[in-house]
């Protein structure tokens, strides 16, 4: 059995892959590939049982190669998911020059904002952390994973220089669509909580389009935790909902709900389906005083709500 990830040794997504074969307890060989759309390809062709990808930050959101993969491929779906506690160092070379430059994924980067500002570096995306790591040259800081540092024999200059302590990457588990309801099926028994991300595609739009959707889920009892638009290639202005549901497609409410939303004219596509990790279900009830600076709340007074809403 052989497992994709996006490479090279020392990712995140080699971390996820590992801990996902180690829970399954398949043995498997987790092989690396050069980006997302590989991982899809070496899944759909069959050279590998599932594939490894990262999907969502909790600090920088959903990662859009890995959710336009999903949206574009007519052959895999996600069935499981992994979710990693994420640290970044910070490494350079042996004998390292002049340090004016920091390289990491562009998330990388992102979640490094500070440290890479308080040293006056120039931010340089690479293809993943580990690339960065692997490639680093030596004008460079390298930000990634503790082990990546030791893979490609880097001296580490700082530890835990992410900018939010306790961030989190949710990662999925790919496989082939015509295999994915059997595995799916086998892993029905050992989760009560499951996850489904949907894809509705409204074939009418205009004023109130959304609303619609959104009053469909609450009309089912069914809970929406995320909701993220992605635009439709071939046709400017016009959106794809990707819609995350804390319950799986087969339980009676959910069917409901896909037989309201088809009846309404949307397109629909399930993207994956998959027990919520521990501590990954929706969230239901009032949440944590954590709105973005800035926001203004009934009861503020006149020049604040001005101020916050430009009215």
């Amino acid at each position: 059995m052989r497992v994709a990830y996006l490479g090279p040794e020392g990712t995140f997504t080699h971390q996820a892959a590992r801990l996902w074969t180690d829970r399954a307890a398949t043995g498997a060989e987790v092989v690396p590939c050069a980006d997302v759309q590989g991982v899809h390809d070496t899944v759909a062709a069959g050279s590998a049982a599932v594939g490894v990808v990262a999907i969502e930050s909790s600090v920088e959101g959903y990662v859009v190669p890995s959710l336009d993969a999903l949206l574009a491929s007519a052959d895999v779906v996600a069935v499981d998911e992994v979710v990693l506690d994420i640290t970044f160092d910070a490494f350079v070379r042996p004998g390292h020059g002049e340090l004016v430059e920091a390289t990491a994924h562009p998330h990388g980067l992102a979640q490094c904002r500070r440290f890479v500002e308080a040293r006056g570096l120039t931010p340089v995306p690479a293809p993943s952390n580990a690339a960065a790591c692997r490639d680093v040259g030596d004008h460079q800081v390298a930000l990634g994973p503790p082990v990546a540092g030791e893979l490609y024999g880097l001296e580490t200059l700082a530890r835990s220089v992410a900018d939010f302590a306790g961030a989190r990457t949710r990662f999925l588990v790919l496989d082939r669509r015509d295999r994915a309801r059997d595995r799916l099926a086998e892993d029905s028994g050992r989760a009560t909580t499951w996850r489904t991300m949907l894809a509705v595609t409204p074939t009418i739009t205009g004023p109130g389009v959304l609303a619609r959707v959104t009053d469909a889920f609450a009309v089912r009892d069914v809970n929406m935790s995320s909701l993220v638009t992605r635009p439709l290639k071939a046709r400017e202005g016009q959106y794809v909902f990707v819609v995350t549901l804390d319950a799986a497609p087969w339980e009676p409410a959910v069917r409901d709900l896909f037989g309201d939303l088809l009846a309404a004219g949307d397109a629909l596509k399930v993207l994956g389906a998959y027990p919520a990790s521990p501590g990954e279900g929706g969230l239901d009830g009032a949440l944590a005083d954590e709105a973005p600076t800035g926001s203004v709340r009934a009861g503020d007074p006149e020049a604040v709500l001005a101020e916050g809403l430009l009215w």
